[in-house]
């Protein structure tokens, strides 16, 4: 990463929270919030600029900008701030760039104060709210496409990754990023990629819990929504009770994903094998390049992968528990 794109992030933001400048007193320096390939973060106050991956549809970014900033949005998606009036977003350095509130996020420390229900309810209310217009498809399926090609780049040719390929080619073409999700479920509005990460008090530090990053937001499959957690629990690492807390939540905001009652698994099965697939390929990947072993959560899902493909594709990622 540049630390001259760093500081035009910087610049940008603090720019946004004093157009006309600091005045006689000065500001505290800018904070970096995340610094990847596919998104770097920077803070100046209550604003921070986002440089988006290099490679964003800029056309598919603005119709996600929209129906974050879309009024059926309010109390679900964080709206976005213009970089200038009129204009959702600017570029630097061949990368877009949006400006955000800043919100108060998850506390990584305190696991037992997750906001599960609320993340339930959010994506209830998510997939029920009708499109507000022509937006692309929810880049799930995609995104494991890519965590398999990463995984395929860093460790070409070893057996240990085998069983992450084979419970990958046992995923039916859509779930892959091959083709249209089954009739009927691809027209739901979606977030795209779902985890606590993905939200924020607004206003900080008490206001209400909202969902952020819409870069893989678009129409798909709800269930996909559910499937980073359904993959949790079914591996063991998110226990039984706060995955039906996250459940109950969602079924009680009328979510589509799964009927209202009664058996939530045929929906959640082939999404949770994806997400479980491509979090032991992005185990992999990440492990490979810091010269290290997977953890142990990461061999937690890297283990699953053996497990799913052992198993009929029906009960790749069901529960034995």
């Amino acid at each position: 990463m540049t630390t001259a794109l760093v500081r035009a992030l910087g610049d940008l933001a603090h720019g946004a929270v004093h157009p006309a400048g600091c005045g006689p007193r000065a500001c505290p320096p800018p904070s970096v919030l995340a610094e990847r390939e596919d998104g770097i973060v920077v803070r100046s106050g209550p604003v921070v600029a986002k440089a988006h991956a290099a490679d964003t549809d800029t056309a598919a970014l603005a119709g996600r900008l929209r129906l974050a900033a879309a009024p059926g949005q309010d109390g679900i998606l964080l709206a976005p701030l213009p970089v200038a009036p009129g204009v959702p977003f600017t570029e630097l350095d061949g990368r877009p760039v949006t400006l955000w509130p800043h919100g108060e996020p998850v506390d990584p420390g305190d696991p037992d104060a997750a906001p599960w229900e609320e993340a339930g309810a959010l994506l209830a209310r998510l997939h029920r709210t009708a499109v507000p217009g022509p937006l692309p498809a929810m880049r799930g399926p995609v995104k494991a496409a890519l965590a398999v090609a990463r995984m395929r780049t860093a460790r070409p040719g070893d057996p240990a990754v085998a069983p992450v390929l084979s419970a990958w080619r046992g995923l039916p073409g859509w779930a892959r990023g091959e083709a249209a999700p089954p009739a009927g479920r691809g027209t739901y509005l979606c977030h795209g990629d779902l985890h606590l990460g993905q939200l924020v008090r607004h206003p900080a530090p008490r206001g209400p819990w909202l969902l952020i990053d819409v870069d893989d937001a678009g129409l798909g499959d709800p269930a996909w929504d559910l499937a980073r957690p359904a993959a949790w629990y079914a591996a063991g690492l998110l226990p039984p009770d706060v995955w039906l807390r996250f459940l109950d939540a969602y079924r009680a905001g009328g979510g589509p994903a799964v009927p209202a009652d009664g058996d939530p698994w045929p929906a959640l099965d082939v999404p949770a094998r994806a997400l479980t697939v491509q979090t032991a390929a992005l185990a992999w990947a990440k492990s490979s390049a810091e010269g290290r072993a997977p953890d142990e959560v990461e061999q937690v899902m890297i283990d699953a992968c053996a497990r799913i493909a052992s198993l009929p594709p029906e009960l790749g990622a069901a529960p034995t528990s």
